[in-house]
């Protein structure tokens, strides 16, 4: 058999991919924060730089507790959350993946995010039981003369989250945040290929990603298109603040062995050896 097949051998109502090539995406819009009840009421809002790296509001953690709640009864395990440096994206984060409260005796570098943060009173949330947390710049929002979206510090970040790794983030202050230009989408999406790629190259196939509603909309954009017209909603539709949306993706181009392991048997005389 060859790669030329007839027309009669295609069926394009459906797609079939190796299970070992695909990883379940669990895709989290972050809970309210404190620009987009301002943005509500004028989006000129989002230029006052009292939004600088904006926080959840008590509705925002609200959001993300009854998500958190949701993942535990329906039985969501993922083995990789990868969340957005930015303050908002990372209180979401902890607050829906991880397992608990920071508790007594237990280590403070185990603490996936301390009390007090972007004037939470939030308790401190414990890394115990919890999956890998791992920040990451390309999942960021759009940015520029936004203040809500320049994150600030990655070293101030690692005392207030001392569980995350901040390893994926390069630089320690954002160099990538301008007071006079703004991200294009097209250069949004640019970098959403990276990050797409960048999840296709992990060895974990159920990852979490909590981003922002910029960032998901232009990076949702890149697929669906030779779906249908119902698909392609369910893919472009705009996120609410912690909706969360699972997806399956395939690496369709892979070239090299796949690093998560498989559910196959290979038979003959081998006997699966």
């Amino acid at each position: 058999m060859t790669d030329d097949m007839p027309a009669s051998a295609s069926f394009p109502e459906a797609s079939l991919y190796p299970v070992h090539r695909c990883k379940v995406i669990h895709v989290v819009r972050h809970g309210q924060a404190s620009h987009n009840v301002a943005g509500e009421v004028d989006r000129a809002n989002y230029m006052r730089p009292e939004f600088e790296d904006a926080n959840l509001t008590s509705l925002g953690w609200q959001q993300a507790e009854a998500l958190h709640q949701h993942v535990e009864r329906t039985h969501i395990s993922v083995e990789l959350v990868v969340m957005s440096p930015l303050l908002r994206a990372m209180q979401t984060a902890v607050a829906v993946w991880a397992s608990g409260a920071l508790q007594e005796g237990e280590a403070m570098n185990s603490a996936l995010m301390l009390n007090g943060i972007g004037n939470s009173q939030h308790a401190s949330i414990s890394s115990v039981g919890a999956p890998l947390f791992v920040a990451n710049e390309w999942c960021r929002e759009m940015h520029g003369m936004h203040p809500c979206d320049k994150r600030r510090k990655i070293s101030f970040y690692k005392t207030q989250f001392p569980a995350i790794d901040f390893s994926e983030v390069a630089t320690d202050e954002d160099t990538w945040w301008e007071p006079d230009y703004r991200e294009t989408p097209d250069q949004v999406r640019n970098r959403a290929r990276v990050f797409v790629k960048w999840l296709l190259d992990r060895k974990e196939s159920q990852i979490a990603v909590v981003s922002h509603s910029g960032f998901i909309t232009n990076m949702l954009q890149l697929f669906g298109y030779d779906c249908s017209g119902v698909i392609q909603n369910e893919l472009h539709q705009h996120f609410q603040n912690c909706e969360m949306r699972s997806f399956l993706i395939s690496d369709r181009m892979a070239t090299t062995k796949p690093k998560k392991a498989t559910t196959d048997f290979t038979g003959g005389r081998s006997f699966g050896h």
